[in-house]
């Protein structure tokens, strides 16, 4: 597929973690977020989010990497990798501390109430018999609200539904909401076209940013690709059509998953050129 005109100041991305191959759910989250790019004549570009490596499986990056391209995916920047990032994470975290808009904790997850709702406990230092383990984020009383493309109207507030967030974890590790808003701003996102999962997670990412002061970008949060069972289809899936079918028909299904109506019997390269014509957000539903 030919690489596309930018026209625009649009830049979108997809951000894959290496737990293992490509599967369904995550090809419908690439075709929405790179169609959505194209169809505004911008950027799309592929980030691997790798700051977890107890969970990663070794050779998924490349894999990964492969699958796109023999989709028909092209990238418009090289490809950022989380795991070359992290002087930035700390250089972040050490400067919310500073301005005392983070703080050490020394709660484990048993010290959690069953709602998971951190309670505050070390917000005014840490409590006694703990020692410093997570870095936190303030969360106050902030009341989050923004529109998401296909979910609509979204308001949260983060004392009552999260509390005080782990930006830091206790392995030393960046934490996922951190490495993602850290990274967007990097990059320049202005867009982000991701599965209906990551939605609880978008409040405290704005809140991240304003933290930080970075601009937010657009969301839209597509529905999650689901089996019979309702279990959300992922990698530890062996009826995935990433794997199974060819790439056109992969693209296909695809692309009507997305509420899209393509016509039959084209090659990979001609179906890419009728997806970008012809592509609508407004006919993805809000959920599957």
């Amino acid at each position: 597929m030919d690489q596309a005109r930018h026209t625009s100041t649009y830049v979108g991305r997809f951000a894959p973690s290496p737990t293992g191959d490509l599967h369904f759910g995550s090809l419908v989250a690439a075709v929405a977020s790179f169609l959505q790019a194209r169809h505004a004549k911008g950027r799309w570009l592929i980030r691997i989010d790798d700051i977890d490596p107890p969970r990663e499986v070794p050779g998924s990056a490349i894999a990964i990497l492969r699958d796109l391209d023999r989709l028909g995916f092209k990238s418009d920047g090289q490809v950022l990798y989380q795991s070359t990032r992290t002087e930035a994470y700390r250089s972040a975290v050490e400067n919310l501390l500073r301005q005392e808009q983070a703080y050490w904790c020394g709660c484990t997850r048993k010290d959690l109430p069953a709602s998971g709702v951190y309670p505050g406990t070390c917000q005014n230092g840490l409590a006694t018999g703990k020692s410093p383990r997570a870095v936190r984020l303030r969360v106050d009383s902030a009341i989050i609200e923004f529109t998401d493309l296909i979910q609509g109207n979204i308001r949260e507030n983060l004392e009552t539904t999260t509390g005080d967030f782990v930006i830091q974890r206790a392995d030393g590790l960046p934490a996922y909401q951190l490495a993602v808003v850290i990274d967007d701003a990097f990059q320049g996102i202005t867009d982000v076209m991701r599965g209906a999962d990551l939605l609880n997670s978008t409040a405290r990412q704005i809140h991240l940013q304003h933290c930080l002061e970075l601009k937010s970008p657009s969301y839209a949060h597509i529905p999650l690709a689901m089996h019979g069972d309702g279990k959300k289809l992922g990698k530890r899936y062996g009826s995935d059509p990433v794997a199974s079918v060819p790439p056109v028909e992969a693209l296909f299904l695809a692309l009507k998953f997305l509420g899209q109506l393509p016509p039959q019997g084209m090659e990979l390269e001609q179906l890419w050129a009728w997806a970008i014509e012809h592509w609508q957000a407004a006919s993805i539903l809000r959920s599957a």
